[in-house]
């Protein structure tokens, strides 16, 4: 324990007696370190908003829109879900408590002047019933809004701000499509989701928006449902499957040209992307650690180097080659172990500060497996490069070393 001690005293004396050399040697270590702490806390705190926006959709939630990989895009194919789909699922599939069609529009809405850009959504009153879409003042679309084609809406937070719209917005008239559209509720705030911002919107009975588009093309809409208490999620899945594949004319064998999913599979599939880039990052920061460690090295060789005579003395004065290689191993992982605590405050910082101009990150947050293992892998570093310079400094001869210089 005393040989400890010592070593450790004499490793943090060198550190200081070489500050700026002990400051650009570590350099490699703490751009390393902070590279991937900033990364992993921005992806756990993305992670954990989108597990508090998914939870809130439930277990009994299946959207249905439509789908084609990317190859059968590039090569011109189409595919859609239409209202035909919505009628026919509604009609024919048991275990549904509620369904609403989901008709984003991107409209330019006018208000006194004030213009904005903002995704128009046609849905029906199951929105705010089945899927919380509830308004904080006012109210929400009706069965009869949608029916009779309304121009009336419901005003996302910040479409208000973009307008100016200050104060109660009920009652209050806007312009968009060519039309003016009564406001009849404010929307309560939904915050952001991959990004994007689920206030920036406007909701309008899907009868209204269908008399928007006209008729000339059939629209491609999602569909949200809810399932019936007690209905099974997966025989409720495989029905509408199955029933989809009978309307699009699809032959055994042939790819869906649609997707059915879950929050709890659209939430794995996240955490998923979000795992593997934190494992790329996790092995590109592995190499800038290396890096650090080749420069911990060299400046170590250096200061054997420097330290020859100090070397000869202490071994004169009984310090065996085990000595002198703890005293070297130890000062080593000290640098690169300075080095990796140095990274988890600035990569903890930089995370904050990217939060701070990105807030759909959601925030921004280390996990102690993710601190300790940089901090466990800085030290690692260092005893892995220290081990050369520390067994040159053990092998030196104690004769030569005092005559050095």
């Amino acid at each position: 324990m005393y040989l400890l001690t010592e070593s450790l005293r004499s490793a943090l004396a060198a550190i200081r007696a070489n500050t700026l050399r002990s400051v650009l040697t570590t350099l490699g270590i703490v751009i390393g370190v902070a590279a991937v702490v900033a990364v992993v806390a921005l992806l756990q705190g993305f992670s954990q908003a989108l597990n508090s926006q998914f939870s809130g959709l439930g277990s009994d939630t299946l959207i249905v829109q439509s789908y084609l990989p990317l190859q059968e895009q590039l090569a011109g194919k189409t595919a859609k879900v239409t209202p035909a789909d919505l009628r026919a699922i509604a009609a024919r599939v048991p275990g549904i408590a509620g369904l609403s069609p989901i008709l984003p529009l991107n409209l330019t809405v006018t208000y006194h002047g004030q213009s904005t850009a903002t995704q128009v959504i046609g849905g029906t009153a199951v929105l705010a019933r089945s899927f919380g879409y509830w308004p904080s003042r006012g109210r929400f679309i009706t069965r009869e809004d949608d029916l009779r084609h309304h121009h009336v809406a419901v005003i996302g937070a910040s479409v208000l701000d973009k307008l100016h719209l200050h104060g109660d917005p009920v009652g209050r008239f806007i312009q968009m499509g060519g039309g003016w559209f009564r406001i009849v509720g404010e929307q309560h705030k939904l915050g952001s989701m991959f990004g994007q911002d689920r206030d920036n919107q406007i909701i309008i009975p899907y009868g209204t928006a269908l008399s928007l588009l006209g008729s000339a093309e059939v629209p491609d809409i999602a569909i949200e449902i809810k399932l019936a208490p007690g209905a099974d999620l997966d025989a409720v899945k495989g029905r509408i499957e199955t029933l989809l594949r009978r309307l699009h004319h699809l032959k055994p064998g042939q790819g869906d040209d649609f997707k059915v999913g879950t929050a709890a599979q659209l939430l794995a599939s996240f955490n998923a992307i979000l795992t593997n880039i934190t494992l790329i990052a996790g092995a590109i920061v592995g190499i800038s650690l290396l890096v650090g460690g080749i420069g911990i090295m060299n400046i170590m060789l250096v200061s054997v180097t420097e330290r020859t005579r100090e070397i000869g003395i202490l071994k004169s004065l009984g310090a065996t080659r085990g000595d002198i290689l703890l005293q070297f191993l130890i000062e080593a992982a000290v640098l690169s172990l300075l080095g990796g605590l140095i990274g988890l405050a600035l990569g903890y910082g930089v995370g904050l500060l990217v939060l701070h101009f990105v807030p759909a990150f959601g925030g921004a947050s280390v996990p102690p497996w993710a601190a300790l293992l940089a901090i466990g892998f800085s030290a690692a570093v260092g005893l892995l490069f220290g081990i050369a310079p520390a067994a040159r400094a053990a092998q030196l001869d104690p004769i030569e070393a005092l005559g050095y210089g």
